[in-house]
This record gives C-alpha cells, structure tokens and sequence, in this order.
C-alpha cells in the first residue's frame, strides 16, 4: 500500500540532440515531394520546411541569452543541417522500415501520448487537493479484508459485509488492534496490529488517503474500497506535516545478511568514525575518504530533500529527531548498511508553483489517476460521437454462457449472424455494435475480444463477466480511437514523435558510424592517435608510495615492517594438514584443501605459502622434511611456482603431526588490513604511479625529487617516498586509449558530416532564416 526507500540517485538520458525536428519520412533516394510552405535551405534536392526549423529553434533557444541574433540562427541551423543530413542517409539505408525501428518508436509513442489523454481541469483540481492535504500528516490504522477489484458481485457482497460486522465491533469498544491482529487479511497486522504510523499526500492509494484524511481523530471510517479489497480507517492523530529535512550521510554498507564477522566490522567502522566527528573532524574529510555511498560521497554525503514516509522508518526517525543543522545522530542501522546521520536544515512546506510540476507528475501515476481517466473517457465519448446500438449489444451478450465464466468461451464469426439478409448484404455481413465518429466497430470483433481476453471467474453470472468486458473493449477502444488522432488534433504531440523518431534513426547510425566504428576500427585508432602523439602527453609523475597513520608511532611501525618485503595474510583458509599416521601421505580432505590454495595462489599471484612439516610422537623424525616436500610437490603439480613455495621443519613431536601452513603476501594491503583490525582508519597505504591531482600529500612533494619524507596534514602523519621520478613524455595509445577513442569519434563523425554535404550541397534561403532573427 505504500513504499518507503532510503534514498534514489536517478540521472536522467535524452535521448534526442536538442535541435532535432522531424520531417516526413523518406526510405528511398529519390526527392521528397515539396511539402507545403517555403523552405529554409536546401540539401541537395531535399527541401527542410521554414515552419518545422522554427519550431525546433524557438523551442530550444528560446530561453537562452543570444535568442534571436543572427549568430544564434546561423549556428543553429548549421546544428540542424548536420542533423538533418543524417537522417536523410538512415532513411535511404531504410533503417526507418525495420521491425526493430517500428517497435521502439511505437514504444515511445505510447509513452508521448500519455499526457494528452487526461482531462487537465480534473488533473488540476487533484494537484491542488494533493498540495493542500500535504500540510498535515495522518497517523492511521487499518484493517482489511481481501476482495478483487473485478470480483462477482457475491464476493463483492460477502466482504463488505465482513468489513461492516468488523467496524460494529470496533465501534462498540472491541480493541482495534486486537480485531486488526485477528481479523485483518492484510500480512502486516499480525506484526503491527494495522498500525501504518504517519503518512501524508501521495503515499497511500488514493480512496484509502482520501478516507483518512476526512474522518476525525479517534473516529472509525465508513468501509472503503481500493484496489486490495475493502478496509475501515482509525485515525489516531493528525499534526501539522513536518515539511521536509536535508541531510548529508557517512554510510559504511553491510548487507542485512552478512556474515558475523562482517556485521562486527562494519559496526566497528561506524563507531570509530561517529567517535572522531564528536571529537570536532572534518565531516567532509571523513565522508570523502570512508563513506561507501559513492552516490553521494562526492558531495560531503548530501541527500536530496525528503518528507515523513518517504524513507526507511529508521533512518527517518533518526533524522527527524536531529533539531539543529549541523546535529550528528549516533550510528543507525538500516537494510543497506550503518549510517551517521547530519541535519543540513529544516523546510517548511515548498510553495504550491515549486511543487506543481512534480505533482502533476505524480498524480497522473497515482491511483487517483481513476478520476482522470473516467473524466477524460467522458470527455471523449462525447467529442468521439460514441453511440452504441442497443440491439446489437443484446445479441452480443446473448452469447454470453457458463464456458465463459470458466474460461472457456469460443467464438467463430459466421457472416450475416444476427442480421436481416439486406443488412447483411449492406454491411458486409458484419454488425456495427457501436460507433465511434462513424467508424463502426463490429460484434464479432468483441467477441474476438472476449474470447482472447476471459478468465476463469467462478460464481459469477455470465451477463457481469460478459459486461466487464464489453466495459474493457468500449474503454480500449475510445483510448486507441484517441491516440489515433494526437497527430491531427496536436501539433506539439506530432513534431514530439517526429523528433523521437528521427533520434532512434540518428543513434543507429551514429553507432554505426561513429561510436562503434571507432572502438572496433583498431588500425584506423592507433594511425590517429600517431598522428596526433602530441595531443597524448604525461606530465611529469613519480613512482612511489604514501602511507597515512593515525599516529607518529604507528606510522613507524608501518615502515619498519614493510622493509620485510612480507607479509601476513589476515585470511589464511586451512592452516594446517593432516597426513596417515607413519607415512607422507595426505588424507583426501588436505588434497581437497591444497588443491583449493593452489587456485587462489593462481588468482593472486603475489601470494607465498611456507609449509612446515611436522611429526607425531613414535614417528621418524625424517617424515616432517618428506611431508612438507610432498605437500610442495602437489602445489607445483597444480601450477604454483616454486620460487613462491617456502618448506621447513618442526624440531620434536607434536600432538597432530602433518604440516602447517602459513600465507604470506607481498602486497602492502595484507599489512594494511593487518593493522586496521582494531581500529579500521589506522592506516593507509598507497604505492603506484602518482600524476598530478591523485594525491594533494604526494602533490606538494613532486617537485623535491626521490626520496622519503614525513608529513603531518589535517591531523594526520604521512610518509612519502619517491622512488622515481618519471619524466613528462608522450603517452602509450593503451594509456591513452579512452581520450583517444574519444577524439577519434569526433573526427570520423567531422569526416561523415564533409561527406554528406558533399552529395547534398546545402543551400539556404536567407529571407527565411531571416525571419527568425529578432535582435
């Protein structure tokens, strides 16, 4: 009934070049007919209509600061010339004829049309009851009994008489919470005993919000009807809406079914780092180098505003209970991981024009969407000139029976059935059921429709099953009527299609063309890119390593131990092997376990093992060396090097005997991850190639040359050393390579663009283009 989400990053695609138009469509060379009114400019025999490229530019232009100017226009229609000189050459190629093109723009045109079958005055009035009811929160509960929205009208009956005994008895005392426990057919009311806690506009179906909102506090509603069935609402409070809170995040990200070990990590993570910003650090410093939100770390772990029920209730609560901006909340769990919470600041209510468009939006997905829709197939019936025939109808539903409640109902066309022989023979032995602006829709084709779109619907009556249906094909047909119609009766709706249509057009060319064409044409890349070295150039870098220590002492630590060159692993899997007793032969289970090492040594190859070979009490001393040489030999049989395999012995018996292993690695990560356990900002090391800009410690360091030099900055200790410094010089194409692709796109498509204007010579008319200019 209504969903609660932590947050959403969303980035939003166009998928049209803002100065697309449409034209009419061509798929084959040969000259388009003139179409009516002068033209702009002329490419080749092909003239672009002075009316279509005004509405693009004035479309997209008109906002901007030099609208009107010649320079404006000019550089416009040379945008516009380009464009349209490639979907000149798809629809030559006949790319506007393949199914695939028909499917995807019949897609979309679905979606364009949506906006024009509403009826905007009732969209209007549920935007400002949506804006009005937002000022004040609900806190409700509820209880529901199940019924199907085309449910017979027996079922429709039996529920609504269950509701209505329920509200007696709530009414007369019976503890709500108890009967919502009980009785309610809604999952929830088990845990919750119906409670929904606060919610405001637009977060409940709409029959439920409206009932909500109009019954008084501690009062019970009448039975209400949605779509899950029937319901009575007690309203337990009402407040004035807390407006909306901003918020910035510092998320570590567990999933709720981590292991323990994990959970313990995590919680570890949060902990220290909610105890360092109490101790007055950088909030940002902190977020951009621990917060595992990468959606919003960026920007010092901002999220977008949000209101009550819009979020997972616990970090809601979290948030709303913060009272000053700049306020931190102790740690918080939700589903996606722990969080820190920090208020940036509280707002009221935006005003009814900053809400309006979104709301618009909203309304026309919102269940409140029913009104709209009964209002606009009103609307239409009437300007449609719908007229049903009543004759025909009751022959129709004559052929209604108990096949079609059980979903089995079959229909064959018989020509002339039901019919005189002249009306018949005048109607193509077809009859008219309705009409719509005289265009007949026939009995047969309804009942094509009932045949392919029963369902089983058992208890109901024939004549209710057959009605809902014809109810079904009327309204289906009223709505495709009117799509039919968008491109005559609105000229935004038709050059909005053209546009889509000529993108889908651009962007399988362009791919073709440009963008694929340039990642697979290998040997056409690497000649651009030699003969353009000197745009691929490396500053001066260095190779070397920072580490970043919470502490002097520990920062010491650090180097000394990484002059070991090795280190251990915190992760080790099996540490020991069993062999039979007296000999050097591994049990199947150390084989399984060695054979697993060797796949994760060829998975990490800065991995060693050193086995140690041990005996048991009673055994030959000699069996610890042939044990651990044995286990060797298996690891080099499975492909691990032997220069990254290490034996040796135990001096004296042990209780198990077998051998031991130990995991050793050369990566400074091992290190890393060693010294964070307890505290999990210890340390950081980091050793590669630095250029300018990767490291603002190593930045200031460059230009002293190798060396190794210590650091304190923003309450933290670094060592930095410089290996090498590696002078400015050109890069490798592989170093280079998505700069490079870029770049490359970007002239084959100035190479295809000379091309085409090539075969079509492009010729402007400037009293036209003129007209355009303003300033």
């Amino acid at each position: 009934m209504h969903k609660r989400i932590l947050y959403a990053s969303a980035a939003a695609a166009a998928l049209l070049a803002g100065c697309q138009a449409a034209k009419p469509a061509a798929t084959t060379s040969a000259p388009m007919a003139t179409p009516a009114g002068p033209a702009v400019e002329m490419l080749g025999t092909y003239p672009v209509p002075a009316n279509e490229f005004a509405y693009v530019y004035r479309k997209n232009n008109s906002a901007a600061a030099d609208y009107g100017t010649r320079q404006s226009v000019t550089d416009y229609l040379d945008l516009y010339t380009n464009f349209r000189l490639k979907v000149l050459e798809a629809e030559q190629r006949g790319l506007d004829t393949t199914q695939a093109f028909k499917r995807e723009l019949d897609g979309y045109r679905q979606q364009l049309a949506q906006p024009y079958l509403t009826e905007k005055s009732v969209t209007d009035q549920l935007v400002r009851e949506a804006y009005d009811r937002m000022g004040q929160e609900v806190n409700a509960s509820h209880i529901l009994i199940r019924v199907a929205p085309d449910a017979a009208p027996a079922d429709t009956l039996a529920a609504y008489n269950k509701i209505t005994a329920l509200r007696q008895r709530a009414a007369s005392g019976e503890d709500f919470g108890k009967l919502a426990r009980e009785s309610s057919e809604d999952p929830s009311a088990r845990e919750n005993g119906g409670k929904l806690g606060y919610f405001t506009a637009m977060q409940m179906v709409y029959p439920f919000e409206s009932a909500a909102y109009k019954t008084p506090v501690g009062q019970i509603s009448a039975p209400i009807r949605t779509r899950f069935g029937y319901h009575i609402i007690k309203v337990n409070d009402k407040r004035t809406a807390q407006g909306e809170i901003k918020v910035a995040h510092l998320m570590i990200r567990m999933n709720p079914n981590a292991a323990k070990a994990d959970s313990l990590t995590a919680r570890k993570k949060i902990d220290e780092l909610y105890s360092r910003l109490k101790k007055g650090e950088s909030w940002d410093k902190l977020v951009a180098q621990f917060s595992e939100d990468a959606g919003s770390a960026a920007n010092g772990g901002e999220l977008p505003p949000f209101g009550t029920g819009r979020m997972i209730p616990s970090f809601e609560e979290a948030a709303f209970k913060l009272q000053k901006p700049g306020d931190l909340s102790p740690p918080v769990q939700t589903p996606y991981g722990w969080h820190v919470i920090k208020l940036i600041e509280k707002q009221p209510l935006a005003k009814f024009a900053d809400l309006e468009a979104g709301l618009k939006s909203k309304v026309s997905k919102d269940s409140r969407s029913e009104l709209n829709k009964a209002a606009f197939l009103k609307r239409v019936r009437q300007e449609d000139q719908f007229m049903e025939i009543p004759a025909a109808k009751a022959y129709a539903f004559s052929k209604a029976d108990t096949a079609l409640v059980a979903g089995r109902f079959k229909y064959t066309f018989a020509p002339g059935e039901g019919m005189k022989p002249a009306q018949a023979k005048a109607s193509g032995g077809k009859m008219p059921l309705f009409l719509i602006k005289s265009k007949p829709y026939y009995v047969s084709d309804f009942l094509t429709y009932v045949q392919q779109n029963q369902r089983a619907r058992a208890g109901a009556q024939p004549s209710f099953a057959m009605q809902q249906l014809y109810d079904q094909y009327v309204e289906q047909s009223l709505t495709d009527f009117e799509k039919n119609s968008l491109d005559t009766k609105y000229e935004d709706y038709r050059m909005l299609v053209k546009e889509y249509r000529d993108g889908i057009l651009l962007f399988q060319l362009m791919d073709e063309k440009v963008w694929s064409k340039a990642i697979e044409d290998t040997v056409g890349l690497k000649k651009f890119f030699a003969d353009n070295q000197a745009k691929y150039q490396w500053d001066q870098r260095v190779q070397g390593r920072v580490i970043s220590a919470a502490t002097p002492a520990l920062l010491a630590r650090v180097q000394k131990e990484l002059k070991t060159g090795s280190f251990p692993m915190t992760n080790p899997g099996a540490k020991s092997l069993v062999f039979n007793a007296g000999k050097a032969e591994l049990s199947k289970a150390s084989e399984v376990a060695l054979d697993d090492l060797a796949k994760r040594m060829a998975g990490d190859t800065l991995m060693q093992v050193t086995i140690t070979g041990r005996v048991r009490k009673g055994e030959k001393a000699s069996l610890a060396r042939t044990r651990a040489d044995a286990a060797a030999r298996l690891l080099r049989q499975h492909g691990v090097s032997a220069r990254r395999i290490r034996t040796a012995t135990q001096a004296g018996a042990t209780a198990d005997g077998g051998a031991q292993l130990a995991l050793t690695t050369t990566s400074p990560a091992a290190l890393e991850a060693s010294l964070n356990e307890q505290n999990p900002l210890s340390v950081q090391i980091s050793q590669r190639v630095f250029a300018k800009g990767d490291n603002k410690v190593m930045d200031d360091l460059m230009a002293k040359g190798p060396g190794t030099y210590n650091v304190q900055k923003d309450g933290r200790y670094y060592a930095v050393t410089i290996d090498k410094v590696l002078p400015a010089g050109p890069k490798t194409l592989a170093e280079a390579r998505g700069q490079a692709t870029s770049d490359y796109q970007t002239y084959l498509e100035k190479e295809w663009i000379a091309q085409l204007r090539a075969a079509r010579p492009v010729k402007v008319n400037e009293a036209e283009m003129n007209k355009l200019i303003t300033k």
